[in-house]
C-alpha cells in the first residue's frame, strides 16, 4: 500500500489471487479468496445475470491491481471450491 504525505492512501499494490475458469465453455478470469490450482472445481458467478455455475480452474496468477487480467471493479469473485 502506498501513502500519501498527507496520510492517505493513493494506491493498494497488494498482489491478488486470479484464476482463469472454464465456465460454460468460456474461459473468465475471477477473483479468488480461497487458494485454488488447476482443475480444482469451483462456483462462481456467469452471465449477466450472475447465475451461480460450476467451473474448472485452468490456470492461476498472483497479480497487482495494474497488472490483473480484468479491471478490479468488474472483477466478479469466486463463491467456494467445490473439490480439489
Amino acid at each position: 500500500m502506498i501513502h500519501s504525505l498527507s496520510g492517505g492512501v493513493l494506491a493498494d499494490n497488494t498482489p491478488k489471487l486470479f484464476a482463469k475458469v472454464e465456465m460454460g465453455g468460456a474461459p473468465c478470469w475471477y477473483l479468488s479468496p480461497f487458494q485454488v490450482e488447476a482443475g480444482d472445481r469451483v462456483l462462481a458467478p456467469f452471465g449477466r445475470e450472475g447465475t451461480l455455475a460450476e467451473g474448472t480452474v485452468l490456470k492461476t496468477e498472483l497479480c497487482t491491481p495494474q497488472t490483473a487480467p480484468v479491471p478490479m471493479k468488474r472483477a466478479r469473485q469466486i463463491e467456494r471450491v467445490l473439490s480439489k
